[in-house]
């Protein structure tokens, strides 16, 4: 009978030369060391973020390993007029990243899915009167479009333009934020389409295309979606666009008045888009501190934002003295659109002294 013959393996010498094998003074250490946090200890935020996005001046010493056939490879910095010494000393100040985006985003989403659970439940829409609902089915869901085309043709479109994955993500970031919202919104007025009120589901559409005093917004956000520079769109959009006009309508409009006019639900949903704004400023804020301060640029990206300002700002005035009229289509009227507009102007100021621009004379008139 035929013996079944024995394999032999070669036996396993280790040479010291396998991954983590080689001891030095930070072998051990489970932080990185390539960049300089920003405080004593390094966070998961700039661990996961700080220098993910290759730059030629920093680590990727070969250059750049690919690019577009028309032009510069990887992020261009000439892909903004404005100009900074170190672009990647810009950190936000939120520190999102891709836990948090899904984690904070999934509680609101929450808080608005449970808001409109007990609003059906309790028929808490039958105690609206008939002219806040009209309010809101022609207001509420023209300002929907704005948020819808914020999101895909202004954010969206730049969240791989800036030359640091810091300034990306922020505005991948803001991009989810205006999605979000705009959805929300969408569920909102579908919920209302089908509650048993007067309300037509899509009256929004046709106020957004066709009613004058939104067409001036209109106009805004169309102009914004068509502009190249990515700083510029970010400083339009968050700076300018925002303070003028959204936070005009959303703060200084509904949250004033809807729970007047017997509406607690809708302050809850339109809450969660300032609060939104509210982090997607502050990032915006560091930003353009950031190039206002610049010792090198400073002064140059001043002049910059000026021109900027001259251009966006009567723009944005405009929009916000057309919708003047949809102040008085609520039954209790609790604020003036003077009021409004004048509280708008004024964060408006504070946000420019902040960061050491000139105040355009069209917000004395």
């Amino acid at each position: 009978m035929e013996q079944t013959k024995q394999r032999s393996f070669p036996r396993i010498e280790f040479t010291d030369s396998e991954a983590g094998a080689l001891e030095f003074p930070s072998s051990k250490s489970r932080s990185y060391n390539y960049y300089k946090p920003a405080k004593l200890r390094a966070t998961m935020y700039e661990d996961v973020t700080v220098d993910v996005q290759p730059d030629p001046e920093r680590h990727l010493t070969q250059g750049w390993i690919y690019g577009f056939g028309d032009g510069p490879g990887g992020y261009p910095k000439e892909w903004t007029a404005a100009k900074s010494s170190n672009w990647h000393a810009f950190l936000d100040p939120n520190e999102e990243w891709n836990q948090t985006i899904y984690r904070n985003n999934s509680a609101v989403v929450r808080q608005v899915d449970l808001g409109l659970q007990n609003a059906k439940r309790a028929r808490a829409y039958d105690a609206w009167n008939p002219a806040w609902l009209k309010f809101v089915e022609r207001n509420l869901g023209a300002w929907m479009h704005a948020e819808n085309g914020l999101a895909l043709h202004v954010f969206t479109s730049i969240q791989r333009s800036g030359p640091t994955n810091m300034i990306n993500t922020a505005v991948a970031v803001n991009a989810a934020h205006k999605m979000r919202f705009a959805q929300d919104l969408a569920l909102f007025n579908l919920d209302l389409a089908e509650a048993e009120v007067e309300f037509d589901g899509s009256a929004h559409k046709e106020v957004w295309q066709s009613a004058p005093e939104w067409q001036p917004t209109r106009e805004v956000v169309e102009r914004l979606t068509a502009v190249g520079d990515w700083c510029e769109l970010l400083f339009a959009t968050n700076i300018v666009f925002e303070q003028l006009v959204g936070s005009l309508f959303r703060t200084e409009l509904v949250m004033q008045i809807a729970a007047r006019n017997g509406d607690y639900l809708t302050p809850t949903i339109v809450g969660t888009g300032e609060h939104d704004y509210d982090r997607d400023l502050a990032y915006t804020r560091n930003l353009f501190r950031l190039l206002t301060r610049d010792e090198q640029h400073g002064e140059t990206n001043k002049v910059l934002f000026g021109e900027w300002l001259t251009t966006w700002v009567p723009r944005c005035l405009a929009a916000a003295q057309a919708l003047q009229p949809i102040w008085s289509q609520p039954a209790d009227k609790s604020v003036t659109f003077a009021d409004s507009l004048d509280a708008a102007k004024q964060k408006f100021r504070s946000l420019l002294e902040d960061l050491g621009l000139d105040i355009p004379k069209e917000l004395d008139k």
